[in-house]
C-alpha cells in the first residue's frame, strides 16, 4: 500500500442507496459510504474522491456531503490528511490496558504496523530520565524516537530510554519490529511496569508528525518497564492521536471488605 493509496470513485447508487425509511441527505450518504467501508468496497489506505466531485455527481450540496464524510471521520473509519485528502481507515484501535507494545497491538487487531524511526542516539540522560531509570544523573542512556504507523496513517510518536546496555538496538531493528521484540530477542522478560495516562496539546512537531495540526488533542502514555529482577529497562513518553487511538480497561467491583 502506498502512503496516499488509490482514489476510489464509487458508483452513485452506492454512495447513495435508495432506502424505504425516510432519512436525511447526508445519513444516506454516510451509510453508503460506511457500507462500502465494510464490504471492502473502499478498502483501508483508498482515498475518496474530493468533496466538490461527489457533490457535484450526486447533486448535493458541499455541506450535505462534508457532514456525511465528518460522520465517518468521528466514528474512526477515514481520516483527513493534509495533502493526500480523505483516506480510509480501520477505525480506531483500543489498546488494552496491558504489558505489551503497541506494535503486537496493530497486529493483533488486524492492522499493518510500520515505522518511521526519527532518532537513535546515545546521549547523557535528564534528571528525571535518569530517575524513572534507576541511573545516576547523566549516565548515558539510548534515545528512541519513531513515528508509528497503522495501515499507513500516522497515530503515535513514542519516545523511549533505555541504558546504554541496549546501545546496541538499530533503526534497521526497530523498523523490523516493536522495541519489546528487540528486547526479548536479547533475552528480556518483561514483567511489570508503572504507567499513567494524560492528554494534552500536540506540540508543533508532533501536530506535523501526526497530520493534525498544532494544539490539536493528543492521548499521552508514560510508562516505565521492569524486567523479572526489578531493574527498569526502558522509559516511554508516548503521544497518540485520540481520534485513532485509545485505552480500554476492565474494572471490577470487588465488593465491601468483611
Amino acid at each position: 500500500m502506498t502512503d496516499g493509496g488509490q482514489t476510489v470513485v464509487l458508483p452513485v447508487e452506492q454512495l447513495l442507496p435508495t432506502t424505504t425509511q425516510p432519512a436525511p441527505l447526508w445519513v444516506r450518504l454516510s451509510t453508503g459510504l460506511e457500507a462500502a467501508i465494510a464490504s471492502g468496497a473502499l478498502p483501508t489506505g483508498a482515498r475518496l474522491e474530493n468533496e466538490v466531485s461527489i457533490s457535484e455527481r450526486l447533486s448535493l450540496s458541499r455541506p450535505t456531503v462534508r457532514r456525511a464524510i465528518q460522520e465517518l471521520v468521528d466514528k474512526g473509519l477515514l481520516v483527513r490528511r493534509r495533502g493526500i485528502g480523505t483516506q480510509v481507515v480501520h477505525g480506531s484501535v483500543a489498546r488494552q490496558i496491558d504489558l505489551t507494545s503497541l506494535h503486537d497491538d496493530l497486529e493483533r487487531s488486524g492492522r499493518v504496523p510500520s515505522t518511521r524511526v526519527l532518532d537513535v542516539t546515545l546521549a547523557n540522560a535528564a534528571p528525571e530520565i535518569a530517575a524513572q531509570l534507576g541511573i545516576a544523573a547523566e549516565a548515558r542512556v539510548l534515545k528512541i524516537r519513531r513515528v508509528r504507523f497503522a495501515d499507513a496513517v500516522p497515530i503515535a510518536v513514542l519516545e523511549n530510554y533505555l541504558p546504554d546496555a541496549y546501545a546496541d538496538i538499530t533503526a534497521e531493528t526497530l523498523k523490523a519490529g516493536g522495541l519489546y521484540h528487540a528486547l526479548r530477542d536479547r533475552g528480556v522478560t518483561l514483567r511489570v511496569a508503572r504507567q499513567r495516562i494524560g492528554a494534552r496539546r500536540a506540540t508543533v512537531d508532533e501536530g506535523q508528525l501526526l497530520d493534525i495540526g498544532r494544539g490539536a488533542p493528543v492521548l499521552t502514555m508514560d510508562r516505565t518497564a521492569y524486567d523479572s529482577d526489578g531493574a527498569a529497562v526502558e522509559y516511554g513518553h508516548h503521544c497518540y492521536r485520540p481520534d485513532l487511538y485509545g485505552f480500554e480497561m476492565t474494572l471490577v467491583d470487588r465488593g465491601p471488605m468483611p
